[in-house]
């Protein structure tokens, strides 16, 4: 179950689209005259003039099912579904209609509904798009319908505006993640594609508490991309990228054919030694018992203490 957050100016349009397919059901609507598409076009309209100053006032919800769910998704569940979903997002005490499209592979339906209640006042957007995944997850949950393949899998191509951009943006940032060693290279990598970063800092200070990807006339947060995209888990793979390249640096050859390597290794294997032979680095032709044959021929006397004079 996945639903789609798009808002618009123009009924006409919208409704124009949505009843205007030849498998188009009308599952259920309510506040709208449904004598034909003219009729319900000018009831939308009517109502949103109770609140000239809202200019998007158009709501349209696209929700899509897996075909695995196909035989599940009578009419009957499809309307309860979105019905659930439009009460859990807040759509409530306003003009909807819920119709049904039959024309793809995936069971579908599309949600329009008056931004403009039946009181004269805006259906909240805030943060819908975070309130959106959360939903559609907690519906999924709730009756055990098929989680999706994935942001890889996404025909990026066959998306429009906002939703577009997200996931431009996401494959973008998974492609700079495998490169990008400190956030100077991430951001260079990123600008390279026509995205900038916008970071979100605590009040007076220079801390960083939240990050935004931009793209043309689009910006989201971090986590609204991707949950694994917020600025201090990106920060956490920035510094594994970086310590997992300086660990390749402090690689040493075992075998070289240079004196000066060759010096180095000892070195290192004096100063391995002096720490508790935490590098056990030893000849080839190494012979642990003539070691310790002279390590008893070489032992020291102790020495004899002087007094100290007064």
């Amino acid at each position: 179950m996945i639903g789609k957050i798009v808002k618009g100016r123009s009924f006409k349009g919208c409704i124009s689209y949505v009843l205007g397919n030849k498998d188009a059901t009308v599952l259920a609507s309510d506040g709208v005259l449904e004598t034909d598409t003219k009729s319900i076009i000018n009831s939308f309209y009517m109502q949103s003039l109770l609140n000239p100053n809202l200019s998007k006032c158009v709501g349209h919800i696209p929700l899509a099912f897996s075909p695995d769910d196909k035989e599940r998704m009578t009419d009957q569940f499809m309307e309860r579904l979105a019905k659930e979903y439009m009460k859990l997002m807040g759509i409530e005490n306003t003009q909807y209609i819920i119709v049904r499209h039959s024309n793809t592979s995936h069971p579908h339906c599309h949600i329009v509904f008056n931004r403009v209640d039946n009181d004269g006042k805006t259906i909240s957007d805030k943060n819908d798009r975070y309130r959106n995944e959360k939903v559609c997850k907690q519906l999924k949950d709730k009756y055990n319908l098929t989680y999706g393949k994935g942001k890889e899998n996404v025909n990026v191509q066959k998306l429009k505006g906002a939703e577009q951009t997200k996931y431009e943006i996401y494959h973008a940032i998974k492609g700079s993640l495998s490169k990008a060693k400190s956030w100077q290279q991430f951001e260079e990598t990123l600008k390279q594609k026509g995205i900038s970063i916008e970071y979100k800092l605590k009040r007076q200070t220079d801390e960083v508490q939240g990050i935004s990807f931009k793209k043309g006339d689009h910006s989201f947060k971090g986590s609204e991309v991707d949950r694994q995209f917020s600025y201090f888990k990106l920060d956490m793979m920035l510094n594994d990228n970086n310590h997992s390249q300086e660990q390749q640096q402090i690689n040493i050859p075992k075998e070289t054919g240079s004196p000066i390597l060759e010096n180095i290794a000892l070195g290192v294997a004096d100063i391995a030694s002096g720490i508790g032979g935490l590098f056990d680095i030893q000849p080839s032709d190494y012979d642990p018992n003539e070691s310790e044959t002279l390590k008893k021929k070489k032992k020291k006397k102790p020495e004899k203490r002087k007094g100290i004079s007064r």
